[in-house]
């Protein structure tokens, strides 16, 4: 048969809430499992204690245990039934009610949340030093992380993949993240809260990342505590530099080498692009350092819908090793231009 609550607080049926409150305060340091580790006995005292305190600082839950007894969690079965109060008629309602946990809901014995919290948190930070320390007892989400990515500026343009090895911590089933049982430390995950685990994970990147773009994955970083939703999970990518391009925005640069009777004379040109070859049409007399623009030639934008575009820089390049003839004509040329 469970013991009287009043008799495990060792107050008296009349004591008041402050009265209640006292004993809770004085048994709990004197009971609590961090202040006597690994002592069955005490541990089994202490959850005596949780539970008494549990009902008699609630009034509703203490005006009903004090009409019937330990039945109170049945009241309303009995009284539809006609049944007798704790201490009245021949007998005694005998149903044993042992300490339960409802993680789903975030509550146990243990409190998660309201005055007894309050009583824990004062008791745990003075008897183990760990003062404005408190076991976790509410819902909390998981935090994020961030993970470093690099992607080719190929990859950025066509978006990629990457497959992850995650070696993370998952919410412990038994103590639901708390790290604490029936106010004791999860023997499961030895108070952490977590267990580790590794998972490999295969993630999208979009065409159009940048550098320092965050691609989001919910739901796959640190656990929350009492069934509390994850953290997400955020790659933050870094485009490795192009031997041939370089990025603005959504737009490219690169250079055009171009030999100089091809700049003197036009040419129609294949120009490589990160979508393939295209053809460009230089016009005569082109001079050293013009810019042409290729539209839609460029990086795709990452809100989607559309490409920047790619500019085109002409380097020309003079001629080495020139042959006999190829000098004579040179010289003609120059004679005709100073002629002018």
């Amino acid at each position: 048969m469970s013991r009287d609550y009043y008799d495990v607080l060792g107050i008296p049926r009349s004591a008041s809430d402050k009265d209640i409150k006292a004993a809770f305060r004085r048994l709990a340091r004197k009971y609590h499992p961090d202040v006597n580790p690994g002592d069955k006995t005490t541990e089994t005292k202490f959850k005596e204690i949780n539970e008494a305190y549990e009902v008699l600082s609630d009034t509703e839950k203490r005006r009903l245990y004090d009409t019937y007894g330990e039945n109170w969690r049945h009241a309303d079965l009995f009284s539809k039934a006609g049944a007798p109060s704790a201490g009245q008629g021949p007998f005694q309602w005998n149903v044993r009610t042992g300490p339960r946990v409802d993680v789903e809901q975030g509550e146990t014995l243990f409190g998660f949340g309201g005055a007894m919290d309050d009583v824990l948190e004062e008791v745990l930070g003075r008897r183990s030093g760990r003062t404005g320390a408190r076991a976790t007892t509410r819902t909390r989400r998981g935090s994020d992380v961030e993970q470093p990515v690099q992607v080719t500026l190929e990859e950025a343009y066509a978006g990629t993949t990457r497959v992850l090895e995650l070696s993370r911590g998952d919410a412990c089933a038994t103590c639901g993240g708390s790290g604490i049982v029936y106010g004791a430390v999860c023997a499961t995950c030895r108070g952490s809260g977590t267990l580790p685990r590794v998972r490999r994970l295969e993630v999208k990147i979009p065409p159009g990342v940048t550098d320092g773009s965050r691609v989001r994955v919910r739901g796959e970083s640190n656990p929350g505590t009492l069934r509390g939703a994850p953290g997400d999970l955020y790659l933050v990518v870094a485009v490795l530099p192009h031997e041939r391009f370089q990025r603005k925005g959504d737009d490219l640069s690169a250079d055009l080498p171009l030999p100089l009777e091809d700049a003197v004379l036009g040419k129609e040109v294949e120009v490589r692009t990160l979508k393939g070859r295209v053809a460009l049409n230089v016009p005569p007399e082109t001079q050293n350092g013009q810019t042409f623009r290729l539209a839609g030639q460029g990086m795709p934008h990452l809100s989607g819908g559309g490409f920047g575009d790619l500019y085109v820089r002409v380097q020309v390049s003079l001629p080495k090793g020139l042959s006999a003839r190829e000098r004579e004509l040179f010289q003609e040329l120059r004679s005709l231009r100073s002629g002018r």
